[in-house]
């Protein structure tokens, strides 16, 4: 029925609008009538569903679960809690809350490597056009330019090929980020060993507890308990990976350990996430010890996130000016290589 999901940017503007209409008083059909009026196609059809199944006295969070190819996860499950405790409202605009985290990051990142994108893409035109100038010059004794970059490429046809290997490079980076967010294979299985990688993996690793560490405190503070709270905030990581050892917490809860005892048998987390875990559940509830840790590693991993955005920043200004020193030398050795010529006796 749906062709794309329900963007995060709209879910956390339908909360907080749903909400804060819940929260005053409002009617629930009336409201999601409301929001059956304006939007794009499939964001009007999805409210119109809602306010059909709110008539008819469905639970709201089964008809997102019935469209579930619209609907975040995340969002029906905490849509049910809030159903559950009698506190939608409040769920609903701690869930707002969470999405514009999740959106800040991202837009945080973005920009960041805006900058080394456009440096990145000047450097590709500027070789272009160096690739097509070799092509159609000539020089005064005639014959054809020599090849300076040493690559073989001249003129338009040069300029071709070179794009088609630019875009086999960055088709290969694509494809291979979009298998691991996939998990095509089994790939996700190789995250432990990303996670040794020097600065870049721990930086990754503390973006995702982050994630987790919100939906968790989240799914505590609207009542939900640990047994069903650590499998919805580990499928909130988007990883296939974590989402393997919900079965793993669920056996230790069972098992009567504590909530550090039950992260600490998914094998997932580092040993100083789980001794803050353990201390801050003896120093409070569940919830607010989340709660606590959710806001220590998110300033943490907004630092991960300029750090990485940084790291891409250096990796593509040093690519740049490599190739630019490669070009003087190659220009200097062509030069001297014709002046060398030029001296010798004939």
């Amino acid at each position: 029925m749906f062709s794309k999901r329900l963007k995060l940017t709209t879910a956390s503007k339908f909360c907080h609008r749903f909400g804060t209409g819940l929260k005053a008083g409002a009617d629930m059909i009336r409201l999601l009538e409301s929001e059956a009026s304006h939007g794009a196609p499939n964001e009007r059809q999805a409210m119109r569903l809602l306010a059909e199944g709110a008539r008819r006295g469905d639970h709201l969070s089964s008809v997102m679960d019935q469209n579930s190819a619209y609907f975040p996860r995340l969002m029906a499950a905490m849509t049910r809690v809030g159903e559950a405790t009698g506190r939608l409202e409040r769920t609903l605009l701690a869930l707002s809350e969470h999405f514009q985290r999740q959106i800040s990051t991202r837009r945080m990142f973005i920009s960041s490597i805006t900058l080394p994108g456009l440096q990145l893409v000047g450097g590709i035109v500027v070789l272009s056009l160096l690739i097509y100038l070799m092509g159609i010059l000539t020089p005064a004794g005639g014959g054809q330019m020599t090849d300076i970059l040493g690559f073989g490429l001249r003129g338009g046809s040069g300029v071709l090929w070179f794009w088609l290997y630019v875009s086999i490079f960055f088709g290969t980076v694509g494809g291979f980020t979009w298998a691991f967010f996939n998990n095509v294979g089994g790939i996700q299985n190789l995250a432990p060993l990303i996670y040794l990688i020097p600065k870049i993996g721990p930086s990754i690793q503390t973006i995702t507890i982050s994630r987790f560490c919100w939906t968790m405190a989240l799914s505590l503070d609207a009542g939900l308990d640990p047994l069903r709270a650590i499998p919805l905030a580990l499928d909130s990581t988007d990883s296939d990976y974590y989402r393997s050892a919900a079965d793993d917490a669920e056996t230790a809860i069972r098992g009567g350990s504590t909530l550090a005892g039950a992260l600490a048998a998914t094998d997932l987390f580092p040993e100083d996430f789980i001794a803050r875990v353990d201390i801050a559940e003896h120093s409070g509830t569940d919830a607010e010890s989340m709660d606590y840790l959710a806001k220590e590693y998110d300033e943490r991993a907004r630092s991960a996130v300029k750090f990485l955005a940084g790291t891409a920043t250096v990796i593509i200004r040093v690519a740049i000016i490599l190739f630019f020193v490669f070009l003087i030398f190659r220009i200097a050795q062509t030069y001297l290589g014709a002046l060398s010529g030029a001296m010798e006796p004939i």
